[in-house]
């Protein structure tokens, strides 16, 4: 069904008097970052941040402009990664050589000085990205959450490793240790939630980090800026703004970074991993691409699986690496399921991020409407049609979701990874050949299964868990819960994630050993009940 305008769509956007106040956030022009523990001054070329939603003037509506930020140049770049480099000192600092109850208890500070701004980043979060205010709310809370949940890990983790081992005529005590200098970068669309779940056990190992703020929702990491410099030692963290491809670059071809983690397409992994001149020693946690698909099966339960499409599809507009960005619906099927699925998206509430019930809201990246509507065309042009009103909508930064079939091979929604809310449906007759496009697939990160044929759902598992790394039983592609190992593979991830695989990936096992002789039992004995090492320790910490 072709697009047609409403006027549903044309009230989205508000004059700014008639947002209600305590969504309001005043600009910020941030003229400070953090440097070796200190609020630096700023005083060079500042980025201007605007905001995905718009407010009406004569000429149209028009981002809202929130503030802006430092555009620091190579030279301050460097000057970043030398205080990082002089805080590890070779593992000698005071951050890698602190014991791991001093560590715990300096993110537990900054963890109390994080949620004194928790009201101001949930705001800033909705009017920098367009998250809901209940999906604002969540990604802060689920991010306090998880940090917590990791300082619970690790002191698992270190009573674990609070006693000596014996084998054949040796003692030994393993621990784990630090790796050095931590480059983090994270995506627009989780700026808070997924960046952290690679800084904090990074952080938490005993890492030093250089953090590379994200091109959207920078301004949210403004409130935390002390709560860095007052939770731990100088040079711990220190914070990079700017144009990544000016300033990551001598950064990476410094050799002086020891891990790369990164959240975001593969393309740019692969770039900044070839820019290390010893690549070898650099170890990277990569969160990259995905083209998550869903099978719904003629034995599916249709509403179950049009309810867990729609979440997984859209939520968050489908920004998500882990949304469902591609359906098989099997033919016999195919078309019960797209008359649901069609009314489930109509029945979606566009409108701002901090409105009732509201489900759409406007998109972040300005190129992001555009790409949209170059990818249903190619569709069109090739035998599809866009089956919901209004789908594929486009005002400004707003775009109403686009259900697109029959999809095939052909079509650049068929591959590409669409990242935002354009729903491609896939027949099929037989079960081949989802299995078939996930065997050819760039991406492995997770698929959606939905059948209530016990046989049916044996046969499609056991294939899939050897192509991905995720394999979901009638229930949306998701992350959580953090506990659970969040991977990929081929392009969509190096390295695993989840609050105790992270602090594993973060850092390296490391041992004291003697041989067994009594010498050697007493000199063990007194350095521990002395306390003069922080590593050899059998303290237990409650």
């Amino acid at each position: 069904m072709e697009s047609s305008s409403t006027p549903l769509f044309h009230e989205i956007f508000k004059p700014y008097n008639e947002i209600p106040e305590e969504y309001k956030v005043p600009e910020i022009h941030q003229r400070e970052y953090l440097l070796n523990g200190e609020l630096v001054a700023w005083s060079g070329d500042v980025q201007e941040i605007y905001s995905p939603v718009c407010i009406p003037t004569e000429n149209g509506p028009q981002r809202k402009l929130l503030g802006s930020v430092p555009n620091i140049g190579p030279k301050e770049a460097m000057e970043v990664l030398d205080a990082c480099v002089k805080a590890y000192d070779n593992g000698l600092g005071e951050w890698p050589t602190m014991s791991v109850e001093g560590r715990i208890k300096c993110m537990q500070k900054f963890v109390y000085l994080m949620i004194q701004q928790r009201d101001v980043i949930i705001r800033l979060l909705m009017w920098e990205i367009g998250k809901t205010l209940g999906d604002s709310t969540k990604e802060f809370d689920r991010t306090v959450d998880y940090i917590n949940q990791t300082i619970d890990a690790l002191k698992d983790l270190d009573r674990e490793s609070s006693r000596f081992q014996q084998a054949e005529g040796t003692i030994a005590q393993i621990r784990r240790a630090p790796l050095g200098v931590v480059l983090s970068m994270g995506p627009f669309n989780y700026p808070l939630n997924e960046i952290f779940t690679t800084l904090i056990p990074a952080l938490i190992m005993g890492n030093t980090i250089l953090f590379k703020l994200p091109k959207h929702g920078v301004l949210a990491h403004y409130p935390l800026l002390n709560a860095f410099k007052e939770a731990f030692p100088k040079g711990t963290v220190n914070t990079l703004y700017g144009k990544g491809s000016e300033i990551i670059t001598p950064i990476m071809e410094s050799g002086k970074v020891n891990v790369l983690a990164f959240i975001g397409s593969s393309k740019v992994a692969n770039g900044l991993k070839k820019l290390h001149p010893k690549v070898n020693r650099l170890r990277a946690i990569l969160s990259l691409d995905a083209k998550n698909a869903a099978i719904v099966t003629k034995n599916a339960n249709l509403d179950v699986a049009v309810n867990e499409c729609i979440l997984g599809s859209l939520s968050f507009n489908g920004q998500r690496c882990t949304a469902l960005k591609l359906i098989f619906v099997q033919k016999d099927v195919a078309e019960a399921f797209t008359q649901k699925l069609t009314a489930a998206v109509a029945a979606m509430k566009p409108g701002l991020p901090w409105e009732k019930d509201v489900k759409i809201t406007p998109l972040p990246e300005v190129n992001k409407p555009p790409y949209l509507k170059e990818c249903i065309d190619d569709a069109k042009s090739k035998g599809a049609k866009v089956l919901n009103e209004n789908g594929g909508f486009n005002e400004a930064s707003f775009f109403f979701p686009a259900v697109v079939y029959p999809v095939n091979s052909d079509m650049k929604l068929y591959h590409e990874e669409q990242f935002g809310p354009v729903i491609p449906v896939v027949p099929f007759e037989s079960i081949d050949e989802p299995i078939e496009y996930q065997v050819n697939a760039d991406h492995g990160m997770q698929v959606s299964i939905f059948s209530e044929d016990p046989l049916e759902v044996s046969k499609l598992i056991d294939p899939f868990v050897n192509l991905v790394s995720r394999v979901n039983i009638n229930c949306q592609a998701q992350r959580g819960p953090d506990v659970f190992p969040f991977t990929g593979r081929k392009d969509s991830a190096e390295g695993t994630l989840s609050v105790f695989d992270a602090l594993r990936s973060f850092s390296i096992r490391s041992l004291v050993a003697a041989k067994v002789t009594e010498s050697n039992k007493n000199l063990l004995n007194t350095i521990v009940r002395d306390h003069d090492s922080n590593f050899l320790s059998t303290d237990y910490i409650f």
